[in-house]
């Protein structure tokens, strides 16, 4: 499980071909801050194929949110769903590919039982 968003984004260029993407065409422009610093990830997907590249570029989605809520999403500590309702995260142009990305994040960790039942 990725622990941070530079992470979760490199692994997901790494693999190159994502087959929950395969309904998806477009990319989406991943704006970040953490305090005063923005970064910056282009995330472009056609039908499957991925790639994922550092800085900005013509984008059909925008999503946008701190760094430290990001790396919460891409360890599966946050919901994205839920982010976006508190207003945490926002989102511009194309939804169906935000909501296609979304598959992405991991579900959250696993809680270990209680060894005293």
């Amino acid at each position: 499980m990725a622990a941070t968003t530079e992470e979760f984004l490199e692994e997901l260029g790494r693999r190159g071909y994502e087959p929950l993407l395969t309904r998806g065409k477009g990319t989406l422009d991943l704006e970040l801050t953490d305090g005063r610093k923005v970064s910056r990830w282009l995330v472009k997907v056609d039908r499957g194929n991925v790639t994922v590249s550092r800085g900005r570029g013509s984008a059909d989605s925008v999503i946008r949110s701190s760094k430290e809520l990001f790396d919460k999403l891409a360890s599966g500590r946050a919901n994205p769903v839920v982010a976006l309702l508190r207003g945490d995260l926002t989102f511009e142009g194309d939804y169906n590919l935000a909501i296609l990305f979304q598959r992405l994040f991991p579900g959250p960790p696993k809680r270990r039982r209680s060894a005293s039942r």
